[in-house]
């Protein structure tokens, strides 16, 4: 098994994955210290920092269909802006989940180097588990109800299909491809969101809303490519394999937007109810694990362990896991660090999955985005496990964090002129 800076790692973010909407495989390079990052691969709307919209706002119209309108409440002045705490609260919540989530990642890193397979299939099989539990529980408080539960099933097996597919081809392409280069290619995430939302939903942005979620975009590209002399990286690959890590966040962009449609087109159908998440990460990710399951041959060979040594790969890396049993030299910080990163990205993947549904996935991409650059300063310092730390950032990072701040704002303070709606 590769060490863990080559290594390419699952992780979700819609569930994240989402279930385990956003699994993605990225190594992140800071100047010359290699600082694996993970974007997590799940639109700004109000008048706050994350400009988001309470779930109630969210109307799906199914007589017109070309625009999803979002009309501000009628309420008092002091409701509104309880509101708008409260959502601010919450995107606040999430980035800090997000950035913990991504540095928690790396320091499990730390003592499962060996095997990080292990981590994204532990992850991706338990949290169905936890989520199927959850959603049981839910179910016989009454918080969960038949009529949500008698949702299609069918949209969650192409939610299901689409992030499997995407795991794959980003695995296919991952393993060819520089490691600096995947979460910059990753970034292309944000505009097949921007074309699906448009296509699938009918939603209709502004000229300068679709500036800002690029200039986003380009400033990610900037923060974390300084340094990196990524172009001159693609120079010596062949045009496949980067498309190829470009087509496998359009599956997953997909999947996000699919997930998006049904909490709009569940609240007609539940009478103007909300969809319960659990619903969603517990059918999304089932259906994702079974795919998972079924590619489980083709992804250990991707990762370099043959199929018949993979039941005592896996047993090796629950024992590294665990830190229990001889021989488990360079485990430590387990299983400590490893379960910290799980509860942590547990927690995430609820809390964006709560934002997608109060907003919508263009939204979450952002926040995730955002995420990005403070993530790769945080990994910068001298941390506890992390040798390395200190990393002297290059001018080209504050930049590309400037750019980034600029999209956010011209994003989330820029609305169409329309009476009594507004469009996402």
């Amino acid at each position: 098994m590769a060490a863990v800076y080559s290594s390419f790692i699952l992780l979700h973010t819609f569930p994240s994955r989402s279930s385990f909407s956003r699994f993605h495989f990225h190594n992140l390079k800071l100047n010359n210290n290699n600082n694996p990052i993970f974007p997590m691969s799940s639109s700004l709307p109000l008048k706050s920092p994350f400009h988001l919209l309470p779930s109630h706002v969210n109307k799906f119209n199914r007589t017109n269909r070309t625009v999803f309108k979002f009309r501000a409440s009628s309420s008092s002045s002091g409701s509104t802006t309880l509101t708008n705490r409260t959502v601010l609260f919450t995107s606040v919540i999430t980035v800090t989940l997000a950035v913990a989530n991504r540095v928690l990642y790396k320091l499990a890193l730390i003592p499962m180097s060996n095997y990080p397979f292990f981590l994204a299939q532990f992850t991706t099989f338990g949290y169905v588990v936890i989520y199927f539990s959850i959603l049981y529980i839910r179910y016989q408080l009454g918080i969960v109800t038949n009529e949500m539960l008698a949702i299609p099933k069918w949209r969650f097996f192409i939610i299901g299909f689409l992030e499997a597919l995407g795991l794959v081809t980003g695995m296919f392409a991952g393993a060819i491809l520089p490691g600096p280069v995947i979460p910059i290619l990753n970034q292309t995430f944000l505009v097949w969101q921007l074309m699906f939302s448009a296509l699938i939903l009918r939603r209709r942005y502004s000229i300068n809303q679709v500036v800002g979620c690029l200039l986003v975009g380009a400033g990610v590209v900037v923060a974390i490519s300084s340094g990196s002399n990524a172009g001159q990286m693609l120079s010596e690959v062949e045009f496949f394999w980067p498309a190829l890590m470009i087509v496998s966040c359009a599956f997953q962009a997909g999947a996000s937007i699919i997930k998006e449609f049904v909490f709009l087109d569940s609240s007609t159908q539940l009478k103007q109810k909300s969809l319960d998440i659990f619903v969603v990460n517990s059918f999304g990710s089932g259906f994702q694990a079974l795919f998972v399951l079924l590619f489980l041959p083709l992804l250990s060979n991707l990762k370099g362990i043959p199929f018949v040594q993979l039941p005592s790969y896996l047993k090796s890396g629950a024992g590294c896991f665990l830190n229990i049993g001889a021989g488990k030299a360079g485990c430590d910080g387990a299983p400590l660090l490893p379960l910290l990163y799980v509860v942590t990205n547990l927690v995430f993947n609820i809390s964006l999955l709560n934002v997608l549904k109060s907003s919508s996935a263009v939204v979450a991409s952002l926040m995730l985005m955002l995420s990005v650059p403070i993530s790769v300063y945080i990994l910068s310092l001298p941390l506890p496990y992390l040798p390395e730390g200190g990393t002297t950032l290059s001018p080209f990072f504050l930049l590309g964090c400037a750019i980034l701040v600029c999209g956010l704002y011209l994003y989330n303070t820029t609305r169409p002129a329309r009476k009594n709606s507004e469009d996402d």
